[in-house]
């Protein structure tokens, strides 16, 4: 089993919920106007529909990897985005996240 086509689905997800999620901190937190919520709210319908893309048997497995990526991708977002370098305990919590997440995602399954 490859990992990259679900490591890509699970990048784009999380980069489609961190900006659906961003929108309302930017409406609620940043005063920015309620026509923020607009994109913001398709972006989130993207990110749902892309975790339904994942080849896996079960939600709670497919949401369980994801969620390594997502702090990965969080973290990425944190830097690029908001200009807040990650400290190094940041990093490790990341590191650990996706190490989790690849032994979900190519953990062995019973037939």
């Amino acid at each position: 089993m490859t990992l990259a086509a679900p490591i890509a689905v699970y990048v784009l997800a999380a980069l489609a919920e961190i900006a659906g999620c961003f929108a309302f901190w930017a409406w609620l937190r940043l005063g920015k106007s309620p026509l923020w919520l607009v994109p913001g709210m398709v972006s989130l319908a993207v990110f749902a529909w892309l975790l339904t893309r994942v080849d896996a048997d079960f939600a709670g497995r497919a949401y369980a990897a994801y969620g390594g990526i997502y702090v990965t991708a969080s973290l990425g977002w944190l830097w690029l985005t908001e200009g807040q370098v990650p400290t190094r305990w940041d990093i490790l919590g990341g590191g650990l996240c996706v190490l989790g997440a690849m032994v979900i995602l190519a953990g062995p399954r019973a037939a």
